[in-house]
């Protein structure tokens, strides 16, 4: 009796979790059939990277391992942006949002869906880039390395998927690309993601702790040693806030 009144219980969690589980795989399977964005997210940062990382710097292991992990948050924080800012700017627009609310969905599937599909595809960008880098770009680190900068890396989607969420909320379909892209591409440069900041104006460095792509760029930066110095705590810090705060905003403007 108990054994039955036991998987009684189980399932509902079981559906619960297969509702969670279907919805991540369907629009992860949507967006990588969706040539404008798979293409562009997948492909982009790898032409980037050996452009700058290694043609560029031929020779140079060290500033290809710089760029490394600098292109990782960069190819992350884009599968971020416009997973969530171009798709649910769209999906508002069509009334998609309204329809997903009438169905008997789980609480939070939606968004938690748009987040497995940012992780998947920032892993995605991130070995495609840790291949080319070993391949290409002579670059050498030791086995924890190589794991914990993936894991820096992949982690780096949870503010950026935040930020574009936010996004999504406040732009149409149509106006999204270009509003992600102004807040994608002068962020990643202000940041020292492109270039390290020493080779930019003095100014870039002293703005570039206001941004978060930054202290993305550092946590990166740290696992191969490379970083500015400055304490993880700072860093994790304020990107769990940015994460906090533009989920919290994104969420208000949603609920209206």
């Amino acid at each position: 009796m108990d054994t039955i009144a036991g998987s009684t219980l189980d399932r509902p969690r079981h559906r619960l979790l297969r509702s969670y589980v279907l919805e991540a795989k369907y629009e992860f399977l949507r967006l990588l059939r969706t040539p404008m964005f798979s293409l562009p997210t997948l492909l982009f940062p790898a032409m980037f990277y050996l452009l700058f990382g290694v043609l560029l710097n031929r020779g140079n292991p060290a500033a290809a391992t710089y760029l490394f992990a600098t292109y990782g948050v960069f190819g992350v924080m884009g599968a971020a942006l416009f997973g969530f800012g171009v798709t649910v700017a769209m999906d508002r627009e069509q009334g998609f949002l309204m329809l997903k609310r009438a169905l008997p969905m789980p609480p939070g599937s939606y968004v938690a869906a748009k987040m497995a599909m940012a992780v998947m595809f920032g892993v995605f960008v991130a070995l495609l880039l840790a291949l080319l880098g070993a391949w290409a770009g002579g670059v050498s680190l030791r086995s924890p390395q190589w794991a914990l900068l993936l894991l820096v890396h992949v982690a780096g989607a949870l503010p950026f998927s935040a930020i574009g969420l936010y996004l999504g909320t406040l732009a149409s379909g149509s106006a999204a690309p270009a509003v992600v892209n102004l807040v994608y591409l002068p962020l990643s440069l202000l940041s020292g993601l492109w270039l390290p900041l020493e080779m930019l104006p003095g100014v870039f460095g002293t703005l570039a702790p206001l941004w978060p792509p930054y202290h993305a760029g550092q946590l990166a930066l740290k696992v191969v040693g490379m970083d500015a110095g400055q304490p993880v705590w700072l860093h994790v810090g304020m990107l769990a806030l940015v994460t906090a705060g533009f989920f919290l905003l994104a969420r208000t403007r949603l609920a209206r």
